[in-house]
């Protein structure tokens, strides 16, 4: 039994998945013609309280669009340090649009109103790039999984408004964020300008994301899809996986969180673990005692036949996922709770 804790994307889909996903009415969507990411993009764009939402082969596309959508080039946005828009992009932000980053010192990836407002170049200081965007991430993949507060994003969409930015929300784990702290994703429709979300993490789709704005934005955002090489053609297949998954894999999302707080907690008693960072949807950070060798450690766990990641800087990575059941959790439980180093 191969156990896969390293990320929430190496879910498969499941056999009810694959079965709508093979009856899915599909046409060319480059033409529009597609009904199931028709109906998928209504849906979602609904589910937000939005105008319209266009459909991206990947998150780091739908963010890359967002960003080129609301900036020009010499232009800033401000991020958190651990933003991935910034560390796990490829430099796009740079490469597709020629911005530069303002990267704030946060709390577990999440910045504040305040940070905000003191990090906006003055406009009239040609010397200073223009701040023209503000990105976050919720919730925050280098962070643990951490959720915002919607009352600290509000917040800062009165920065943005006083100032004349725009905000996008790097919505990755959005679905994570929402089932932890009970909100309505309405709230989120109302607080930003874009919104990315991702199909493909928690949900357990194999591929995909959306990017919900207005109708006017989301009309440009098509020519950008399309100068990224993001046109798909029958693609209603995946986007039926997208569809199948927002109907029945959002709730379940708390056995995630469930199970990584009782990993989290098991770490905690453990004398050759040296911090373990919160926890609050399905991403467990956590660091070994410097006396221990890192390699030797997941070589231990691998030998189990359990995966996890390192995120480098002596910090180790668990993310519980759809195909992580509950004969897999008390495995690991077990394994952990003998484990001595």
């Amino acid at each position: 039994m191969e156990i896969n804790l390293v990320s929430d994307t190496v879910t498969k889909p499941t056999p009810e998945m694959l079965e709508f996903m093979f009856k899915a009415d599909v046409g060319d969507d480059v033409y529009k013609q597609d009904p199931t990411v028709n109906a998928l993009q209504r849906m979602v764009a609904n589910i937000f309280g939005m105008e319209d939402a266009l459909f991206f082969p990947s998150g780091t596309m739908a963010n890359q669009a967002a960003i080129k959508l609301h900036t020009q080039p010499g232009e800033q946005l401000i991020a958190d340090k651990y933003a991935h828009v910034f560390n796990y992009e490829g430099g796009g932000v740079s490469f597709n649009s020629g911005v530069s980053c303002n990267l704030l010192d946060g709390d577990r990836g999440m910045i504040n109103s305040q940070q905000v407002e003191s990090a906006i170049n003055p406009p009239d200081f040609y010397h200073s790039p223009l701040t023209s965007l503000v990105c976050v991430e919720n919730t925050t993949n280098k962070g643990g999984g951490a959720c915002y507060d919607i009352a600290e994003l509000q917040k800062i969409r009165q920065v943005c408004d006083k100032h004349n930015l725009k905000f996008h929300l790097d919505g990755a784990r959005i679905w994570n964020a929402l089932v932890a702290k009970r909100e309505n994703p309405r709230l989120y429709g109302e607080t930003f300008h874009t919104i990315s979300v991702c199909l493909s993490k928690g949900l357990g789709a194999p591929i995909g994301s959306l990017l919900i704005s207005d109708k006017e934005t989301i009309n440009k955002a098509l020519r950008v899809r399309k100068i990224l090489g993001g046109g798909m053609r029958q693609v209603g297949y995946m986007a039926a996986a997208g569809i199948y998954a927002l109907q029945h894999h959002v709730g379940r999302l708390a056995e995630d969180h469930r199970r990584a707080k009782e990993l989290a907690y098991i770490l905690s008693q453990k004398n050759w673990v040296h911090k373990v960072e919160p926890v609050e949807t399905n991403i467990l950070i956590f660091t070994i005692s410097p006396r221990i060798n890192e390699a030797v450690f997941l070589d231990k766990l691998k030998q189990k036949n359990i995966s996890i990641s390192s995120m480098g800087q002596g910090k180790l990575r668990i993310v519980t996922h759809l195909d992580y059941r509950e004969v897999m959790h008390s495995y690991v439980v077990e394994t952990l709770q003998k484990l001595e180093l």
